[in-house]
């Protein structure tokens, strides 16, 4: 089973290869902000899946969303293990607390 891992590694190979090689090739060629608004398009149709409890298109849309998110990240050089440290450092912590905290 491939992990978020392998996906950001994969993405990470294709930063470097022709646009007209790869899906994701293409899409980081076109640079963050594209990368970004392709992340919001997908984020927006898991959401209405979800809305419509359609949960086989809820599931493909959700592979989407993280496979663009990673692609965002990528775009801006945050690695994965940045977003998972962040998360590893919130871990056990409640989420009103440290909402609370924030500047």
């Amino acid at each position: 089973m491939m992990t978020l891992e392998d996906l950001a590694a994969t993405i990470a190979d294709r930063k470097a290869a022709a646009p007209d090689s790869s899906w994701t090739a293409k899409l980081l060629s076109k640079g963050p902000e594209k990368c970004a608004e392709k992340f919001g398009e997908e984020a927006i149709e898991a959401i209405i899946a979800a809305v419509k409890n359609d949960r086989e298109n809820l599931t493909n849309e959700a592979a989407d969303v993280l496979y663009h998110l990673l692609v965002m990240l990528a775009a801006r050089d945050v690695p994965l293990s940045d977003v998972m440290a962040e998360l590893a450092r919130r871990q056990g912590t409640s989420g009103i607390a440290e909402k609370a905290a924030r500047p």
